[in-house]
C-alpha cells in the first residue's frame, strides 16, 4: 500500500464513514427523543405535508365532536323539560276535570282557578329554565330578559361545514293543538299560550289567568268535554315534542359516535405517517453507537498510518 504524507486516503474513508455513521445516529437519537420518524418536513416531505393536513382534520372533527355534545345537551335538557311539563298537565287535567263538580260555587271555582294558575306557572318556568347556553327549543320569543338568544339549534355535522338544524317547538305546538285550542289560536309567545292554556302571555313572564276559568270563579262558556279535550290535545302536542326530541337524540348520538371514531381513525393515520417504531429506533442507535465507535477507532488508526513514514528515515 502505497504511504504518502499528502494523502492518507484510508483516514478520508474512515471520516467519511465517521460523518454518514453522525447523521444517521443523529436522525436516530431524535427519533428516540421526540416518538417520531417524521418531524419535520426535511425527514420526509410527502410524509409531513399529509400529516400536516390530517392534523388540521383532526382539530376540525374535534370542533365538530364539541359541536355535538352541545347540541346534545340541549336536546337532553329539553327532554328532561318536556317530560317535566307532560307531568304537570297530567295535574292541569285532573284539575280541569274537577270543574264540571264545582260549577255552582264561585269560591271552589277560583280556588281551582288558582290551582291551575300554579301549574301554568311551572309549565312556563320549565320550559324558560331549558335554556342552555342562550338555547331554547320551547321558548317562543328571544327576548325575555333571560338571556334566551335562539329558539333554533343548528350544528355542524361534519369535515365539510354541512350543518343540521333543529326548529325549536312553539309554532308546531300550536299547530298541533289547532282547533282544540278553547280560544283559538293566536301568536304564542309562551309555551302555555302555545299550548292553548292560556292567552296574551308575555315572554319571561308567569300567566296570570287560564282559559277555563278566571280567577274571581267565573267559568269559561267550554263545555267541561271540551276543556278536558283541550288540556288532552296539548298533552298530545308535548308528547310529538318528546317523540322529535327522542328522534333527534339518536341521530345526535350516532353522529357523535362515529365522529370519535372518525378522530381516532385519523389520529392512527397521522401515527402511521410520523410515529417512530420505537423497538426498532433502540436497536438501531445501538447499533450505529457501535458503528460510530468502530469509525472513530478506525479514524485514530488511519490517521497514525502517516506515522509509519518516519521510521523509513530513522538510521
Amino acid at each position: 500500500m502505497t504511504l504518502s504524507i499528502n494523502t492518507n486516503n484510508s483516514a478520508m474513508v474512515a471520516l467519511e464513514t465517521l460523518n454518514a455513521t453522525q447523521t444517521e445516529l443523529s436522525a436516530t437519537e431524535n427519533a428516540v427523543s421526540t416518538g417520531l420518524k417524521v418531524s419535520t418536513a426535511a425527514d420526509n416531505p410527502a410524509a409531513f405535508g399529509i400529516a400536516s393536513q390530517m392534523d388540521g382534520n383532526i382539530a376540525g372533527q374535534g370542533a365538530v365532536n364539541d359541536g355535538l355534545s352541545f347540541a346534545s345537551e340541549v336536546v337532553s335538557n329539553t327532554t328532561s323539560a318536556a317530560n317535566s311539563i307532560l307531568s304537570v298537565l297530567s295535574n292541569v287535567q285532573d284539575a280541569v276535570t274537577t270543574l264540571g263538580d264545582d260549577q255552582g260555587s264561585a269560591t271552589s271555582l277560583s280556588q281551582v282557578a288558582s290551582e291551575i294558575n300554579g301549574y301554568l306557572t311551572q309549565i312556563d318556568t320549565i320550559a324558560r329554565n331549558s335554556t342552555t347556553n342562550g338555547v331554547n327549543l320551547l321558548s317562543g320569543s328571544t327576548g325575555d330578559g333571560i338571556a334566551i338568544t335562539a329558539s333554533n339549534l343548528t350544528y355542524v355535522t361534519g369535515l365539510q361545514g354541512d350543518t343540521a338544524t333543529i326548529t325549536g317547538f312553539n309554532s308546531t305546538i300550536s299547530s298541533d293543538v289547532g282547533s282544540a285550542a278553547i280560544s283559538g289560536t293566536t301568536t304564542a309567545t309562551t309555551l302555555t299560550d302555545a299550548l292553548g292554556l292560556s292567552t296574551g302571555g308575555t315572554a319571561g313572564s308567569s300567566p296570570t289567568g287560564n282559559v277555563f276559568v278566571t280567577n274571581d270563579g267565573t267559568l269559561s262558556s267550554a263545555s267541561i268535554s271540551s276543556m278536558i279535550s283541550a288540556v288532552q290535545q296539548a298533552i298530545v302536542a308535548m308528547t310529538n315534542v318528546t317523540s322529535s326530541l327522542g328522534a333527534n337524540t339518536k341521530v345526535l348520538s350516532s353522529m357523535s359516535t362515529y365522529g370519535a371514531t372518525l378522530s381516532d381513525n385519523l389520529t392512527a393515520g397521522v401515527g402511521a405517517l410520523t410515529d417512530a417504531d420505537m423497538s426498532a429506533e433502540s436497536a438501531k442507535l445501538t447499533s450505529l453507537q457501535t458503528k460510530q465507535s468502530l469509525a472513530i477507532k478506525s479514524l485514530t488508526i488511519a490517521n497514525g498510518q502517516s506515522q509509519n513514514i518516519l521510521s523509513l528515515f530513522q538510521s
